[in-house]
């Protein structure tokens, strides 16, 4: 194996849940865990942090076994040598900036004095030295964040845990750490497994994305993979392809949940049919479009955000879609929040398929 890889099979048994998935994470490699609310993502990564115990399977770290119900190990959480970032981070509120990163070390018996001294040159990378002798409350969420990320590096971990980095964070302090945090993590050399439900944070910091569906593993493969081939309704829904459930009948199909209706290619289906649209079929205009398309609507934009070789754009209603444009589509157009724009996509382009 290589050095610092992780590879495991973790089987968890609940009443009522069954988690079997098995993964290997190279080092220097982003693993990304998706799937929707109950698919066992949180208990896949407590199980890697030893906060949940295997029923069967094994988990190995750098060579060394920290859970195997056949051979009897199990290595309690502290001794894993992981750095974990928590939902909620768990700053430590009656500790300063510099004794929340240094507490690893403190824990582990180095003197506070030298602790707080190994650990200035990780507050200078992390730009918290400014705020060294702050307390965790007179923090914005950026910065919260970029302290349990520190704290998590600074007892120099073999394997980094992310859970819902920026869950806590605001939708206009989002982007910018997310960008931040992508370089600090893939600075860290061992393997790195994070959980998250935004497409985006998937696509932009993952080398490989991991899909778990009711406790089995679905699907696997690059941000590429995923977007272009997704396996089941909800990975397309989470790559970006949007997909609507509706009925047909005669080359219009009824949008179920929205007052909307496309006009598709097929004139043939009758019934209970799935649509799927690409984010690149889809155009926007500033002003109404001449000819005759024969999907077109009025709408406004709830959100823009760039994805590197393109920007993908949220639409509000009457129909909710991810378009994805190019950068200079943006700025010729001036997309933003709640910028009127109008629709349209031809009937070639949506995928209909039956119920």
């Amino acid at each position: 194996m290589e050095p610092k890889a992780l590879d495991a099979r973790v089987v968890v048994k609940r009443p009522g849940f069954h988690l079997d998935v098995g993964l290997h994470v190279d080092a220097g490699e982003t693993v990304a865990l998706l799937g929707p609310n109950g698919a066992g993502k949180s208990t896949t990564l407590d199980a890697l942090a030893g906060l949940e115990p295997l029923f069967h399977g094994h988990i190995t770290l750098d060579g060394r076994v920290l859970d195997s119900p056949r051979s009897g190990i199990f290595v309690p959480p502290r001794d894993r040598q992981l750095g974990v970032v928590f939902q909620d981070y768990l700053l430590f509120s009656h500790l300063s900036i510099t004794d929340n990163v240094a507490f690893p070390l403190v824990a582990r018996g180095v003197p506070r004095r030298s602790a707080r001294r190994s650990v200035a040159d990780l507050l200078d990378e992390f730009d918290l030295s400014p705020l060294a002798n702050r307390y965790p409350h007179e923090l914005s969420g950026g910065q919260a964040q970029r302290v349990a990320l520190a704290r998590a590096l600074a007892s120099a971990p073999k394997m980094l845990l992310l859970d819902e980095p920026f869950a806590a964070l605001d939708i206009e302090s989002r982007a910018e750490t997310r960008a931040k945090l992508a370089s600090q993590v893939k600075a860290f050399d061992g393997p790195r497994v994070f959980i998250t439900h935004d497409p985006t944070d998937a696509f932009m910091l993952a080398d490989r994305i991991l899909i778990i569906e009711r406790g089995r593993l679905v699907q696997a493969g690059t941000a590429d993979d995923v977007r272009q081939r997704p396996a089941t309704a909800f990975v397309a829904a989470f790559a970006g392809t949007n997909v609507f459930r509706g009925r047909c009948a005669t080359g219009a199909v009824n949008i179920d949940g929205h007052r909307h209706t496309l006009q598709v290619a097929d004139q043939s289906l009758d019934g209970d049919v799935i649509v799927r649209i690409s984010p690149s079929a889809v155009a926007l205009h500033r002003t109404e479009p001449g000819g005759s398309p024969r999907n077109t609507w009025a709408t406004t934009i709830e959100g823009v955000e760039n994805l590197g070789d393109t920007v993908r754009v949220s639409l509000a209603g009457p129909l909710p879609l991810v378009v994805d444009v190019t950068a200079a589509a943006v700025a010729a157009l001036g997309l933003g929040p709640l910028t009127p724009v109008w629709a349209t996509v031809k009937a070639t382009e949506i995928e209909v398929l039956t119920a």
